[in-house]
């Protein structure tokens, strides 16, 4: 049955990449509860409703999207008004999480990289994916090749998306991996991130 293979997305440690990055502030944003249809109509953390896993763009909650891309753009307002330069800003997520970064690529607000995990480009159809502001903007795709949650080929059909459109994109498998994470992918994010947040 498809509603037992979803799981809420990872907890990531706050404080996993902070002696890497030192002088680098985190925001660890929750998603609201929400009615999901999945779970069989019940409540649980969740940035837009998912209907179905197995055409999980097909019917897609396109408000509760949105909704959730204005919440992300909020939290970068504040952090421009603190002074934050906005190239200094990364926007990242995992499965739901994800899908919301990459939805950050339509703002007009600049930032300095996109990271996302085991995802895919949400709203597809609606352009542009990428605003001006964005066009250029690092991403840092992964995605495990045994992710039986969100399938590996949504990532990998969404990464061939972002580079047609000529997204400054990188695609990272791991083999045997799940819809989850592993340290080799907190490693190769870090590399990522890094000449980013420091430079």
């Amino acid at each position: 049955m498809a509603s037992l293979q979803y799981r809420p997305p990872i907890e990531l440690n706050p404080y996993m990449f902070k002696s890497s990055l030192p002088g680098t502030k985190f925001i660890f944003p929750h998603a609201p509860k929400r009615p999901i249809t999945l779970n069989f109509g019940m409540s649980m953390p969740g940035w837009y409703d998912i209907p179905s896993l197995e055409a999980i763009q097909s019917s897609e909650d396109a408000e509760g999207l949105r909704e959730s891309k204005r919440y992300v753009e909020e939290l970068i307002r504040k952090e421009l008004a603190a002074g934050v330069p906005s190239h200094k800003i990364v926007v990242g997520g995992f499965s739901q999480g994800g899908a919301v970064a990459l939805m950050m690529l339509r703002s007009n607000i600049k930032l300095g990289a996109v990271v996302a995990l085991s995802t895919y480009v949400p709203l597809r159809q609606e352009q542009p994916v990428l605003s001006e502001e964005n066009a250029k903007t690092p991403i840092f795709m992964c995605h495990g090749d045994a992710d039986q949650t969100v399938a590996f080929a949504f990532g990998q059909r969404s990464y061939k998306l972002l580079e047609s459109l000529g997204a400054n994109v990188e695609f990272q498998t791991y083999l045997g991996m799940a819809h989850s994470a592993c340290q080799r992918e907190f490693d190769d994010i870090l590399e990522f991130v890094k000449p980013i947040l420091t430079a």
